[in-house]
């Protein structure tokens, strides 16, 4: 059955911010069964340099619940052990979607930050800097089902590195969850290989 975000996004728009874009302004957003409501999505801070800050989403409980239930409600039937977020933004929205799934959660780290023995896998993100993840080794046995979380895909290559961990570690990446995803090669093999859950395609709503 297909799920329907209960908020859609009427016009084109990137969450990483251009000024041009930034200056555009936001259509209103729908509840598609109660008609205009108050959205969560003008909360994203549009107005910062660089990407857009979701931090303002997250301060508010109300729209920051509906954002997590939005997130989840693909996976409810999904067997899971755990949800892993990606550092750091993905932290939170991770953390919060184990609770409301009642698993367990794993922090995907920035290298070097772990102090213990740890899997490592190496990318070129978005702005086309080397970085790195890690996970701890032990967290997972193997079989054990995951779902991967983060603020947003951009090129891919950030989700992609966390899916090779948690493979190396022995689990299964049952699904994988984040804000909004955009078009790229990597994110386009993601979506094919793995069940995949966003509330905006390209910050706008699916067809």
């Amino acid at each position: 059955k297909k799920i329907e975000p209960l908020f859609y996004f009427a016009s084109p728009f990137l969450l990483k911010c251009s000024p041009a874009r930034r200056n555009r302004g936001l259509s209103p957003l729908t509840n598609r069964r109660n008609g205009p409501m108050t959205p969560y999505f003008h909360l994203i801070d549009t107005e910062t340099p660089g990407r857009c800050d979701v931090t303002p989403l997250f301060a508010q409980p109300a729209a920051f619940a509906r954002l997590i239930a939005d997130l989840a409600q693909p996976f409810r039937a999904t067997p899971l052990d755990y949800v892993a977020g990606i550092d750091a933004l993905g932290f939170i929205l991770g953390a919060a979607l184990a609770l409301h799934l009642r698993t367990g959660f794993i922090p995907i780290r920035k290298k070097g930050k772990l102090p213990g023995p740890a899997f490592q896998a190496e990318f070129v993100d978005y702005s086309g800097q080397p970085k790195g993840l890690e996970l701890r080794r032990g967290l997972l046995k193997t079989g054990e089902r995951v779902l991967l979380v983060d603020e947003w895909i951009e090129t891919g290559a950030q989700m992609q590195a966390a899916v090779d961990l948690v493979e190396r570690a022995g689990g299964q990446v049952a699904g994988l969850a984040a804000i909004n995803i955009d078009d790229s090669p990597v994110s386009a093999r993601l979506r094919q290989r793995y069940p995949c859950h966003a509330i905006w395609h390209n910050m706008q709503p699916p067809a």
